[in-house]
């Protein structure tokens, strides 16, 4: 079955306190659980990102729209896989989510 890469950009900032903090990680136990066998890596946040260009160059940040965080999911296809996002926490969260199809080499 295909993998896809699910790579989430914005969404809430980190949580000031504990409950906060619980609240936020609830939406999201509850939302692998309900993936089930879908969930391959439920991966992590992102913190420190930098660029590298084609020159070496590296610089601070991910650019304009920075990753915050990713998972790793199989699913029969693109559609089915975009079902799965369309249900994540960083949606309500006014973040997004990328979906891109691993292949396997």
């Amino acid at each position: 079955m295909p993998k896809y890469v699910l790579a989430y950009h914005g969404g809430n900032p980190m949580p000031e306190s504990e409950a906060e903090q619980a609240v936020i990680m609830e939406a999201w136990g509850a939302w692998f659980a309900g993936m089930g066998q879908a969930v391959v890596d439920g991966g992590n946040p992102i913190s420190q990102t930098k660029t590298i260009t084609s020159d070496g160059t590296a610089s601070d940040g991910g650019g304009a729209n920075p990753i915050t965080g990713y998972s790793l999911i199989s699913a029969a296809n693109m559609d089915a896989a975009l079902v799965l996002a369309g249900t994540c926490p960083v949606l309500a969260a006014g973040g997004n989510v990328e979906v891109a199809e691993a292949i396997d080499m």
